[in-house]
């Protein structure tokens, strides 16, 4: 296929992007306390443009170190001493004919209150005692600091007036005073100039997301009686203030984009009327681009929206690219959007038909730094994709009181992309033993460092848990992970045999030098439940059993319990979820959850926590209450057990001793993790073979 318009030039104000694919702004954690770029942060932003990108938005970058700093890792532009770091990063991105701009940022109510003040703090400490002794201080703060936060007892966070708490942070909150926005606007303002003194190409505004200044735009979060609020004109006071000091000090021809969020999306989640809809938000955009701005980046939702710009798995493609397109027709500005793009063939369309003039790639070049590079040459059946699994925002999240970054699920690189495989395999043998995503994984490396590599797989096909990980409603996308290996693998020289059980005389036979033990795990089945009306998670997903119309208990709440549960619904059963602990998926992810849940409700599935099994009938399970003690009957035909996966080890077990070969145990067959932990394991594995 032509991607023409894909890789034509185009302008914002009178910057020239070489083609129309844009990086979406993403925070994944790579800065530091006083939020000069880090050598990590520079090789991520590089080597997307020497992957091709055209334009560069950065992560959000902080001009206020007291209340609007979000993150320990982020950058920022609010002192002098972070421009150099800036510049350089600025410099090696140009150079390869890419273009940068900066996302500047105030979290408001959705920042931690805990975070009020601690970066100052950190700064100090960094400087007066080193950086490893300010971890250990601020990493004493935060544990406690959680707890206090919990009981309200943390200094309130900021916003355009006192509002309900933001979702996920839940902190309380305070209206800013007259004298505090004027001072925001100016801090803004010196961000922007920061930008330009650095070399970069612009700025981006982030007014979407729940964010300080989409606050300010929202009726639910601005209740100001004030100049600042009532009115849409009020309430997009602040912004306006912003650009127009930006214009004012860094001149007509320095670009401004404008992030907006043009609808809160509260009516997707049943609450139709709060904040505001797309009505409302294109008289924003065509107020911006009456305005005069260079160019708006269309986006979505809030924190309390959450699903409805940061989507799972389950989203379809481009679902939500009709705001872009209403975007375009009230705007004689450029229309950036991500619109969940997943493959060169839709972004191309999205361009062909109007709805946009450059593709934001966020998520997918996490993924595939190189994305463009291998569309633009023909080669985008390489290309890695973005499977939606959510892990980076995850993981960011997860590390960032622990002074580390996000990862990605598909690509083991993130965070080290300046680490080269050696080229020093010079055609040794290496036998991999499965294809699951670690087997897979090893195997694409290994090949890559020039191993001669053979994969052993015992059913007909690569995927291994994948096939069924891919089964319930909407995961299809999972699949992507293990087609993209594969085919990478098989581009790269590895021999597959199928339909193999591999044996130690087998191997013997093969004469590796390194043997990747990549077996992965089966299905818990405990002997006392072993009865002809119970089966494991794996019979439902493997379709070896089929029900329909059934009263079907489901024992087990993980996310693995609660996606097999959405199938069986969709089948047409009756389900009911039991659960030991005392909620409902006790450790998952909450937008994994905010996703599956009302699908089941809506399905009429109970839910029925605090619950052990003790009995299992022919027409009823026996649970106790694990409070209570006592015991109740719930009515079922069926049972399906979720109560995880065993390390499959028994050929480990046959060659670990007494081989010629090495042998590297990885994946499940270690320990049961997810995507992401098997990339990194056979990574491991890769890199600790000479």
């Amino acid at each position: 296929m032509s991607y023409d318009m894909l890789f034509s030039p185009m302008k914002i104000g009178k910057l020239e992007i070489k083609n129309r694919v844009v990086m979406a702004p993403m925070c994944m954690g790579f800065g530091q306390f006083d939020g000069r770029v880090t050598e990590a942060m520079h090789n991520h932003y590089v080597e997307r443009a020497k992957g091709g990108v055209g334009l560069i938005i950065t992560e959000i970058s902080r001009v206020n170190d007291i209340t609007g700093a979000a993150s320990f890792g982020q950058l920022g532009v609010s002192h002098d001493y972070q421009i150099d770091g800036l510049r350089k990063m600025a410099d090696d991105i140009h150079s390869y004919g890419a273009k940068i701009m900066v996302e500047l940022h105030h979290p408001g109510r959705q920042n931690l209150g805990l975070m009020i003040g601690t970066v100052p703090i950190s700064v100090a400490c960094d400087k007066i005692m080193g950086k490893a002794y300010a971890k250990l201080l601020t990493g004493a703060i935060i544990p406690p600091g959680k707890k206090l936060q919990d009981k309200d007892i943390v200094p309130r966070t900021v916003a355009p007036s006192k509002c309900e708490k933001s979702k996920m942070a839940e902190s309380v909150n305070r209206g800013l005073t007259k004298l505090g926005i004027k001072k925001l606007v100016r801090q803004f303002v010196d961000g922007a100039v920061r930008v330009k003194k650095a070399g970069c190409d612009g700025v981006e505004l982030h007014a979407a997301h729940g964010y300080l200044i989409q606050q300010f735009l929202s009726p639910n979060t601005n209740k100001r009686n004030d100049e600042y609020g009532g009115s849409l004109e009020n309430r997009m006071r602040f912004l306006m203030e912003i650009i127009d000091g930006i214009r004012r000090e860094c001149g007509a021809d320095f670009p401004i984009v404008v992030r907006l969020s043009v609808d809160e999306m509260y009516e997707k989640i049943g609450q139709k009327g709060k904040g505001y809809d797309l009505q409302e938000g294109l008289k924003m955009a065509k107020a911006l681009s009456d305005k005069g701005i260079d160019a708006i980046d269309v986006s979505s939702a809030a924190y309390d929206t959450f699903n409805y710009w940061l989507e799972p798995t389950t989203f379809e493609c481009g679902w939500r690219k009709y705001l872009a397109a209403e975007v375009k027709k009230v705007v004689d500005i450029p229309v950036l959007a991500a619109n969940l793009i997943r493959s060169p063939e839709q972004a191309e369309q999205q361009l062909e038909d109007g709805i946009q003039d450059f593709v934001s790639l966020g998520r997918p070049l996490l993924a595939d730094p190189h994305w463009v590079n291998k569309v633009e040459q023909g080669r985008e059946n390489t290309v890695k994709r973005c499977i939606c699994c959510l892990y980076c925002f995850e993981s960011m999240e997860n590390n960032a009181y622990r002074y580390t970054h996000g990862n990605c699920s598909v690509n083991p690189f993130m965070g080290r992309d300046n680490v080269k495989l050696k080229q020093n395999g010079n055609g040794r043998k290496v036998v991999v033993v499965g294809s699951g995503v670690a087997g897979l994984t090893a195997a694409e490396l290994f090949s890559k460092r020039g191993f001669d590599v053979t994969v052993l797989e015992k059913s007909q096909t690569y995927g291994g848990q994948i096939n069924l990980a891919d089964k319930p409603p909407h995961k299809e996308k999972l699949h992507w992970c293990v087609d993209d290996l594969y085919t990478n693998a098989v581009q790269n020289g590895v021999k597959f045999e199928f339909d193999t059980l591999a044996t130690p005389e087998i191997l013997d036979a093969l004469s590796p030098e390194v043997v990747i033990n990549a077996t992965g795990a089966n299905a818990v089945f405990p002997k006392p439940f072993q009865k002809e009306n119970v089966c494991t998670v794996t019979d439902i997903l493997n379709g070896n059993v089929v029900l329909n119309d059934k009263k079907v208990a489901v024992i087990g709440s993980g996310m693995t319990g609660l996606e097999t549960s959405e199938l069986l619904c969709e089948q047409g059963n009756k389900v009911s979820i039991i659960e030991m602990a005392d909620e409902i998926a006790p450790g998952a992810y909450f937008q994994q959850l905010d996703d599956a849940l009302p699908k089941l409700k809506a399905a009429g599935t109970q839910f029925f926590a605090s619950s052990k099994l003790t009995e299992i009938q022919s027409d009823c399970v026996v649970v106790e209450n694990t409070k209570t003690g006592e015991k109740k009957n719930i009515a079922a035909d069926f049972v399906v057990l979720s109560l995880g996966c065993r390390p499959d080890n028994s050929l480990l077990d046959e060659i670990k001793d007494g081989k010629s070969y090495k042998v590297i145990n990885i994946g499940d067959s270690v320990k049961i993790g997810r995507i992401a932990n098997a990339t990194q394991a056979a990574f491991d594995a890769v890199m600790s073979v000479d």
